[in-house]
């Protein structure tokens, strides 16, 4: 059962907690997985890559950032800076049980994740799948022509593009290549090479920006949510081998 989780705003985030199987639990490490855009914490790729790492002996937590899913909050104002915050919550409820934890993002929930590790000491591991870095590039590429405040993502009517989320792409955030000097932790990379959402340099960008500390996993053909099934066995297999890795060396 997943802890009551709840971001500085007091709204209830939706998760569920997935224990790690028995004898391979490594009881100090629990992941952490955070969505996309419009998406919420029961997306195929959140789910897969926590039944495989439940499988490998991690405790995870899967959730929905406010204004997605069941979470509470209004989906106008879920900006990657909001984000943020509401993984600084989530972070909070488990930080008092586990010795170590480790976040897995999807695409801008990877954003989110960067930004987020790249101030708090906490996570100790980081994983990028599918990440968007250039958000101002995305933005422009992804809605153009769609006036904020009136228009809706992909045609998305529950997902109204608001005038929050595009400035916040757009002028906040911008990239999150800059906060990448500033993570030095175990850090995974993965995406697919034919994602037409979040276009593969974008892993590229950040892998240089971080200086050689991060480690990029290409998967051949794959789209930006590895819904072929055996590019998900990829990006999953890449994960649960990476962390384990990672939770061996200590």
């Amino acid at each position: 059962m997943a802890p009551p989780l709840a971001n500085a705003e007091g709204e209830r985030l939706d998760g569920a907690f997935g224990l790690g199987r028995e004898p391979l639990r490594r009881e100090d490490w629990i992941v952490l997985l955070g969505h996309g855009v419009t998406g919420n914490k029961d997306r195929p790729v959140l789910v897969e890559a926590a039944l495989a790492l439940n499988a490998a002996g991690f405790d995870t937590l899967r959730f929905s950032f406010s204004g997605n899913g069941d979470s509470e909050g209004d989906f106008r104002a879920s900006t990657i800076t909001k984000e943020v915050a509401d993984l600084g919550g989530v972070i909070d409820a488990v930080a008092g049980s586990y010795e170590k934890i480790a976040y897995l993002g999807h695409s801008m929930g990877a954003a989110a994740g960067v930004l987020r590790a790249a101030a708090d000491e906490r996570i100790r591991a980081l994983v990028s799948v599918a990440g968007m870095v250039e958000t101002r590039a995305f933005a422009e590429r992804e809605f153009d022509g769609v006036t904020p405040d009136e228009g809706t993502m992909w045609e998305e009517p529950a997902c109204p593009l608001s005038s929050a989320f595009w400035r916040d792409l757009r002028e906040t955030v911008v990239s999150t290549a800059p906060s990448a000097a500033g993570i030095n932790i175990p850090w995974l990379l993965v995406h697919g090479t034919a994602d037409d959402i979040i276009p593969p340099g974008d892993s590229e960008l950040i892998q240089r920006s971080a200086g050689g500390n991060a480690e990029l996993v290409r998967v051949e053909g794959a789209d930006h949510s590895f819904e072929q099934p055996r590019h998900m066995l990829a990006m999953t297999g890449a994960v649960v081998t990476w962390l384990r890795q990672v939770a061996e060396a200590g």
